[in-house]
């Protein structure tokens, strides 16, 4: 089940991937919440799914419907 997908996703992944890094250049106090906040931008985006995306009924994933088989 996916729920996130596209320029979502792609965003997600440059955005998390941003935040961890920045992560290393923060002080100690904030350390922690860039790298948890990065990390669940990095992960939603690599297993494409959302649990708030889920909660909201949000759906951003294009499915192909034409390759399904009857």
């Amino acid at each position: 089940m996916r729920n996130v997908g596209g320029s979502e996703r792609i965003g997600r992944a440059v955005f998390g991937s941003g935040i961890v890094v920045a992560d290393f250049l923060a002080s100690v106090q904030i350390e922690l919440v860039f790298l948890v906040i990065g990390l669940w931008g990095v992960f939603t985006s690599a297993f494409g799914y959302c649990p708030f995306n889920g909660l909201l009924n949000r759906n951003t994933c294009q499915i192909d419907t034409s390759s399904s088989k009857a």
